[in-house]
Formats: structure tokens, sequence, C-alpha cells
């Protein structure tokens, strides 16, 4: 186990940001309550938001504002890290003065003047033009060309409202000609730096660590490379089937849900070189980098799935071929990782819920004080739950015999920074639209680049079959075909069970 650090190495200045409206599309929905209402009244009672900022909730579902509030109070009670209790927070009654709720019809131009003049009202009339405001999407992706439209039209943003940006979900678009006219048409409306296309993956503390594990420590660093790493294994495993979002996911499928965007994010952060800065751009620059490094996939690279009873669920097809579950071998034809092949996997309705990134090494050539060679070593990032890491080698066994055997040795998130150190991967990225950091928040080429890899598997190939696997499993079972005759096989290094397909 670690010791705790006597000095904590902090790089991040402190919240300055300038009192702002949080205008929120599509606030009836899930999204809106679970995550981002729970994580804006955490950052108000973590000191992060200035006490003038109002949160504006527009949906098509007609609520009064008070209907508004107890619905968010019932989220925020929920799933916020900082509920509104006595021990841990008394500022809700100041924080749901600030929340508010209008009903529009996203397609109805009166009611983009309707949504002006609210909020004129609550920056007090004379100084709304030069407001800060921050539009968040939390609609279908074919939605927002549409909202985003509407706003320029009645003049609450164009392209010299550097204060005033737009939050795009996920998916951002359908394929890759989807993504491509999408990011032209809010190019045209605004330009690049207004557009925030969020990731939640990428703000998470875990997956940020990534970064921070690898550069500020010069004794793994040198080991990220061609020359001691045998192969890189990332796995996004969930326990829950589709959840009531079968018409939605019949359409997505595991392709477009997870592989396009946060296994992909995960692949370029493992992969990128040093960027020359943690600046947005820089980063970004070496992320697109390793996607344009990455050799296009073949039939044999792939394994899609489909847990039994997926047809069975509602809005799902009965004779769907969406896959649930994907496994995928890439290559990165740089200089860095030429030769090593990373795996991936994600999927619905598997036996855990786990986000998990191993660095497999290679194997001692020459076993020196035995004649059975030693396990490989390897190095796990623990993404969720259990937030971690741990780094798996080998130890002379007490005797007079020199036999070895693997060890742990862990890192845990809770155990050192306490169960409610890590913030919600929203409550990070809001904050950062807030200041105008775009760092953690993805470009118009990085989400080309990866649908570009993605768009030749969405379609029907006869080379690629979609195999039947039980719920509860880890997937089928051809998913180990991936690793050939290699001996390698899926790991799961940061938890000790055993996996069955």
């Amino acid at each position: 186990m670690i010791h705790k650090p006597e000095r904590v190495h902090e790089n991040r200045s402190a919240s300055n940001i300038a009192p702002a409206i949080v205008v929120i599309f599509g606030a009836s929905g899930d999204l809106t309550q679970r995550k981002l209402l729970p994580a804006l009244h955490s950052l108000s009672c973590s000191g992060h938001l200035p006490s003038e900022t109002h949160v504006l909730g527009v949906g098509r579902t007609v609520l009064s504002s008070d209907e508004f509030r107890h619905r968010m109070y019932e989220g925020i009670e929920t799933y916020a890290r900082i509920r509104p209790e006595a021990h841990l927070c008394e500022l809700w009654s100041q924080f749901e003065a600030r929340v508010h709720y209008e009903t529009l019809e996203q397609t109805d131009p009166e009611g983009y003047t309707h949504l002006s003049a609210v909020l004129d009202g609550l920056v007090g009339g004379a100084d709304a033009s030069h407001a800060s405001i921050l539009f968040y999407l939390a609609v279908p992706p074919e939605a927002a060309a549409d909202i985003v439209s509407g706003l320029v039209q009645c003049g609450l943003i164009h392209k010299a409202h550097k204060n005033r940006r737009v939050i795009i979900e996920k998916p951002f678009g359908h394929d890759l000609a989807d993504a491509r006219h999408l990011n032209r048409a809010l190019q045209y409306l605004l330009s690049e730096d207004q557009i925030y296309r969020i990731d939640h993956y990428l703000g998470k503390e875990t997956v940020q660590n990534i970064l921070s594990f690898r550069f500020a420590n010069t004794v793994f660093e040198p080991l990220w490379t061609r020359d001691t790493v045998d192969h890189v294994q990332i796995t996004i495993a969930e326990s829950l089937g589709v959840e009531g979002r079968g018409k939605y996911y019949d359409q997505a499928g595991i392709l477009r849900d997870i592989v396009q965007n946060h296994l992909l994010q995960l692949v370029a952060l493992t992969a990128l070189e040093p960027p020359i800065s943690m600046s947005g751009e820089s980063l970004r620059d070496e992320k697109v980098r390793v996607f344009d490094a990455i050799r296009c996939v073949e039939p044999n690279d792939v394994v899609l799935g489909q847990y039994g009873s997926y047809r069975d669920e509602h809005g799902v097809c009965r004779d769907s071929q969406t896959p649930t579950y994907a496994a995928l071998r890439l290559w990165i034809d740089n200089e860095r990782w030429r030769g090593v092949p990373f795996y991936i996997r994600t999927g619905k309705s598997l036996a855990a819920k786990e986000t998990e990134i191993s660095l497999a090494f290679k194997a001692i050539k020459r076993p020196l004080l035995s004649e059975v060679a030693p396990s490989p070593n390897s190095l796990s990032l623990r993404i969720q739950p259990d937030e971690g890491i741990r780094l798996h080698f080998e130890t002379k066994i007490p005797g007079a015999n020199m036999r070895t055997q693997s060890v742990d040795m862990t890192f845990d998130y809770s155990d050192q920074f306490g169960e409610r150190a890590l913030a919600d991967a929203y409550e990070r990225l809001l904050l950062d639209a807030l200041r105008g950091d775009n760092t953690l928040f993805i470009r118009d080429d990085e989400i080309e680049s990866c649908w570009r890899l993605i768009d030749p598997l969405l379609g029907p190939d006869p080379r690629r079959a979609l195999h039947p696997y039980a719920k509860g499993s880890w997937g089928p079972s051809e998913a180990q075909n991936l690793f050939g005759h290699t001996g390698r096989t899926w790991l799961r290094c940061c938890s000790p069970q055993a996996e069955t397909p």
C-alpha cells in the first residue's frame, strides 16, 4: 500500500469564473436530473460557482419552475457528490432560488425571442448583451444545429460572443458523413472555440491521471514504448443492459455509443506522444496524431456480439443485428507503438461494471534465477469503480532457493484522498466550459478521425458475424480469437476473479 504524501503537488489554479447563466436545453430529461444539476449543486457547495450564477432549464415538457426545482432536488438528493444535507451542504435554499424553467418548442422562432427576454430579466436587462452564458444541449445530435440557429437568429449568441459557448452532447453525429455535416453547420454559425463537444469520460479524474501518472513519474515514462510493452488492453464493461433505451440503442449500437468516443479517447490518452504543453490545442493535436496512425480495422481484427435477450427489449427490432458488444485489435503505426497490439473491448450486460487500462510488459527472454520463467509484469489503471493503480511484479520467496512469486503494489484513491475526493466528471467539465478551457473537450478533427476508423464497421459485412453471448458473462468466447496463438488472454488486473466467457 502506498503511504500518504507529506506534500501535495498542485498544478491547477483556483476557480476564477465570472457569474454566468447556464441554459440547459432538454432539461426535463434524465441527464439533467441525474448529472447536470447534481454537478452544478456540488460546484456551488464547494465554492466554485459565483453566487450570482443562474440555471435555466428549457424543454418541451410543460413544467413550472417550482415543479422543475422539485424534480431536480430529487436528483440532487440521490446523485450529487455533495448533497443538500446539514453535514454536507446547507446551500440548497440559496441555490434553488437561482434555478428556473421555461417551456420552449425548439423549432418555434418566437420561443427564442421569449427566451431572450427571460435571460434579459435574469441579468438585469441593460447588461444582458455582455452576460456570460453557457448553453448546454442535452438533446439528440440532429436537434443541435436547429437550436444553435435559433439562438443565433435571436441574437443570443454569435461569433463575436467570446463569453458564450455551446456544449454538444454525444453522440456527435450518426456516422462520418453526418458528423462532417454537423461540424460544418455549427462552424457556419459559431467559431470553433465556442463549440464544446463533450465526452464525460475525459472529465474523470482517473482518466486525467493517465497523463499525470505517465508524465510526472520518470520511473514509468521510459517504459511506455514498444521496447518494453508486449500489448495494451482497455476494457469498458457495463453490467446493465439497455435499460429502457431500446429504441435509441437499436439505432446506435455499441460502436457508436462507446467505441467511437469513450474507448477511442482512452486509446489516444494512453498512446499519445508527450504534448508540448497541457494546453487544449497541444493535447488535442497529439490525440489526432494517434487516431491518424491507427491502421484500418480488418474483419479479423473485430468481434461483435449481442446479449441473448436483447431482441426482447422494448423498442428493439425482433431481428435486430445491432451489436451490444465489440472487441477490436488495433495497430498504431508510429515509432513508439509499431508492432504492439491494442486490444479494446466494451459491452452491455457483462459480468461487472468496470473500466480498466492495462499495459502488459514483455516476458523475460532468458530466465536467470530459475528454470521457470517468471510471470510478465503488468501495470493497470483502474478508471472505475474502486479507482486506483496496480503494479504486478516478481519478488523472491524467502528461503534457500532463488524462487520468485508474483505480488502487487496498489494505490487506492479512496484510501489516499477520501471517498468524496473524486468529483463527478460533469463537475470538472462544466467548470472548464464556464472558464473557457476547452482542453478536455473534443475538437472537430478528433471527431472526424474517430468516425473515419469506425465508419467501415457500421454496415453489414458477411465477414463479420454477430456472436450471441449470455447476460452476466464476459461476452462471446470468440473475442479470445483476437489473441491468436500468442498465449495472451483478456486481463482483469485490478480484480482477482477469473473470467469465464
